[in-house]
């Protein structure tokens, strides 16, 4: 019994976010793009009319057609098939990414938040160190150290995103623990670790949410970064940012080449962005419905 009204609780709760999130226009069309290219990164080889890694020395830097939609690439690659092909690369380095950054994260938040103490000092001092480097920086210093390539790309991006879930674990928890339900819990004899992911943890998710959904933007931006500088995906990898890099050099004379992988990072960053909004003001609790 107690269990049913819990499931009817949640269930009224996640209908409360999805009528909040429905009023936003913006943020269901972000929602709606994601789950395209989300759809296209699984069809790609199915979908995408040309292999992405052959070469045709007959068609170099051909121009958008109705053969070629996006054109080819300096090689003789089709660009539209190539960027159809990348969406998997970019979304699997960002969801890696985000899930590691995120456990971490926020299992340091928690112990530092609850324990306090020298627990707590130490988690502060790492996370004010981590911070003291801007993200591609932070990268950048990582990737030195494990050299280049998308599992490279992928720890470096993580690693710079676990700052920020500390902090907000870390203040969440500040805050929760000194809620009567704590007391309650500790009270009926519960563990720490029963009351830290059993009792504290689900009221931080809300929080959580919106920073994962928010910082995808960001690692997909500091992978394409990465590989636009040589250290991420190499050639012929038809990566976003990589093809971006190769198609800088043509500006001039075939700008299709960088025009569309980088409106391709534009579009996804954006629909992250508008979907991480979306989410921020749905689930704030001191919204009307």
């Amino acid at each position: 019994m107690k269990s049913a009204r819990k499931a009817r609780r949640q269930s009224g709760q996640l209908a409360l976010v999805w009528r909040r999130m429905r009023r936003n226009r913006l943020a269901i069309i972000g929602m709606a793009i994601i789950l395209a290219i989300l759809l296209i990164s699984f069809s790609a080889p199915y979908i995408a009319p040309y292999d992405p890694l052959k070469q045709n020395f007959r068609k170099l830097l051909q121009p958008v057609s109705a053969e070629h939609w996006f054109g080819c690439d300096q090689v003789g690659r089709d660009i539209f098939s190539r960027v159809l092909y990348g969406s998997a690369i970019t979304l699997r380095i960002g969801v890696l990414a985000i899930i590691i950054g995120l456990t971490c994260g926020t299992c340091l938040g928690m112990l530092g938040g609850y324990y306090g103490g020298l627990v707590d000092v130490g988690v502060v001092y790492l996370t004010d160190i981590l911070l003291a480097f801007p993200g591609l920086l932070l990268a950048l210093a990582v990737i030195a150290v494990l050299g280049s390539g998308i599992t490279s790309v992928t720890l470096a991006c993580s690693f710079s995103s676990i700052p920020q879930f500390i902090r907000v674990t870390r203040g969440m928890v500040l805050s929760e623990k000194e809620k009567d339900y704590v007391t309650a819990a500790r009270s009926i004899g519960e563990n720490n670790n029963a009351i830290m992911f059993r009792y504290i943890l689900p009221n931080c998710i809300p929080a959580l949410i919106v920073l994962l959904t928010l910082r995808v933007a960001i690692i997909i931006l500091i992978a394409s970064g990465l590989s636009f500088l040589g250290f991420g995906a190499q050639p012929p990898s038809p990566e976003w940012g990589a093809m971006l890099s190769e198609g800088r050099m043509y500006l001039q004379t075939a700008p299709h080449v960088a025009i569309f992988p980088g409106v391709a990072i534009s579009i996804l960053v954006l629909a992250f962005n508008l979907l991480g909004d979306g989410l921020r003001d749905a689930l704030d609790p001191r919204m009307k419905i």
